[in-house]
């Protein structure tokens, strides 16, 4: 896909973030839009800003952990636009816990957002991009989709999951040669409002953390602009890459996993006791 002229896109997660700086992007180079989010004023600024570009754009009301609000959704984008060439499976939350103190409830909370939503977004609008004979799929992994870290279990998991659910759909793609790919992101500490949303969990004191502090902590290694990761995204989809990672946190640390497999783990440990002395 070298262009999103008079396409039509489907972003998760657009009230905000990456999200509704992917829906502005794309507006400015033509694109038509369906956007979702279950944040309805932030859904509302999106809009907002995009309609001034002149493309088609309709809204809807989506919690991505609700399958059949996703199919519905997904219909509705046909029905509405015609046709639709991208999803972007891009809504997300945070979890900070210990894999003994997570809760089954926080545990459920963000599986199904972090990687049913993915995978209900996936299915949905698959046959509607194999209809199109040029589509896209944009799943939102992270840096912790590479690397794991201590109080980032829940989160790991799930994201790690989004990476192995796309790649091995990206060579069912390839096997298949339909027209349509599928790339995963990687993104480092983007300036969103993720930690401010995330969940704090008490066990983190069990491994010396204090989830005030670390909540703080957190939000401040969130640097990349969301407008910056949304650029970039948009150009590993022209260039079909299979992954791509946003932000010199995330290049970094995935170096370091790739030379030290499994040794990244003590260098990580060490970081964490580190920063309870800062």
């Amino acid at each position: 896909m070298k262009s999103f002229q008079n396409k039509v896109a489907a972003i998760t997660g657009a009230g905000s973030g990456i999200g509704q700086q992917l829906a502005i992007l794309l507006a400015k180079q033509g694109c038509h839009l369906s956007l979702s989010d279950v944040n309805d004023q932030g859904l509302a600024e999106t809009v907002e800003q995009a309609k001034q570009y002149g493309v088609r754009i309709t809204s809807k009301h989506v919690d991505v952990a609700d399958r059949e609000q996703v199919y519905a959704w997904a219909e509705d984008t046909v029905q509405n636009h015609g046709s639709v060439n991208l999803i972007f499976n891009n809504a997300g939350v945070a979890l900070a816990a210990t894999a003994e103190g997570a809760s089954y409830e926080e545990l459920e909370w963000i599986v199904n957002i972090n990687f049913w939503g993915v995978v209900y977004g996936t299915k949905a609008f698959l046959p509607h991009l194999k209809a199109s004979k040029d589509g896209h799929i944009i799943n939102i992994s992270s840096l912790f989709g590479l690397i794991s870290q201590p109080s980032q279990s829940a989160y790991n998991a799930t994201k790690f999951a989004v990476r192995g659910f796309t790649e091995s759909l990206r060579q069912e793609l390839d096997i298949q040669n339909v027209g349509v790919s599928a790339t995963c992101v990687h993104p480092g500490g983007i300036r969103t409002n993720i930690a401010k949303s995330g969940r704090m969990s008490d066990s983190l004191k069990s491994i010396g953390m204090d989830p005030v502090r670390s909540a703080k902590s957190f939000d401040k290694l969130l640097r990349c602009p969301p407008e910056v990761a949304a650029q970039t995204i948009l150009n590993a989809v022209k260039a079909n890459k299979p992954r791509v990672l946003i932000g010199n946190d995330a290049k970094i640390l995935d170096g370091l996993q790739r030379i030290l497999p499994t040794g990244y783990q003590t260098v990580s440990r060490f970081a964490t006791k580190l920063s309870k002395k800062l």
